[in-house]
């Protein structure tokens, strides 16, 4: 008479308790690295049209302040003056702590699901780009905070001049030059966190399937890296210069 044995995990109702929440947490995490990839491509696209922006000092004082003001224009007459700009504000500020929110959140799993703390610390194989980015994304949030403060919210003009014309207060604040290399360090970090998150991104989404896909990934990272580092430090750097002024 043919006898069966008996499964270990049988009558153990806990183990496939432990199986269901691994699973959630599984679908959890990739849920959150997805929300990463997609407000992460947001905040690209916007700091692209903001350098684009930022550009328009070259034209001079007019150019820059018409630019300013066309932003505050769209969407008129259907919504009042300055109301789309609002909106992205609202949306971008959404999208903000949904990503900080995100990567909190796997920093925290990451940290947890790490039972063994190495006495060593090595490196294999990972870019600068890649171990900057915690550290980078707080110098980041930090140095938003600041900016916001000084051009948008709170106008700060730290040379004690006025507030309300766009391009001087551009011109004051990079004259400075302590604020200058402030802001430049901050791009150093924005670049290097793009640098990464592009790459991070593409592969949360499915872009980094073979070695060409991988290899084209860390390309574009690298060139979007490159543009907006650049784009953004050739206005503070050509103000304290001299070569944009009053």
């Amino acid at each position: 008479m043919a006898t069966t044995t008996p499964s270990k995990d049988r009558g153990r109702p806990d183990v496939g308790r432990s199986l269901v929440s691994g699973a959630r947490a599984a679908r959890s995490t990739i849920a959150l690295k997805m929300l990463m990839a997609v407000s992460g491509i947001l905040f690209i696209l916007f700091v692209l049209v903001h350098m684009y922006g930022n550009l328009q000092a070259f034209a001079g004082h007019d150019a820059y302040n018409e630019y300013a003001e066309h932003l505050r224009a769209i969407g008129e007459p259907m919504l009042p003056h300055g109301a789309m700009l609002w909106i992205v504000r609202v949306v971008l500020v959404l999208a903000l702590a949904v990503h900080v929110y995100s990567a909190v959140v796997l920093w925290r799993r990451a940290r947890r699901a790490r039972t063994v703390r190495y006495v060593v610390k090595k490196h294999t194989g990972a870019t600068f780009a890649s171990r900057m980015m915690r550290w980078g994304g707080v110098t980041i949030l930090l140095f938003l905070v600041w900016h916001l403060l000084n051009f948008t919210i709170g106008k700060v003009n730290v040379t004690g001049g006025a507030t309300n014309d766009p391009y001087n207060l551009l011109v004051d604040s990079f004259s400075t030059w302590w604020l200058t290399l402030i802001y430049l360090a901050a791009m150093a970090m924005l670049g290097a966190h793009l640098h990464h998150g592009a790459w991070s991104a593409a592969q949360t989404l499915g872009l980094t399937n073979n070695a060409r896909a991988r290899t084209n990934a860390k390309g574009l990272g690298l060139i979007l890296a490159l543009i907006i580092t650049v784009g953004f430090s050739l206005v503070p750097i050509f103000v304290l210069a001299g070569v944009i002024s009053k």
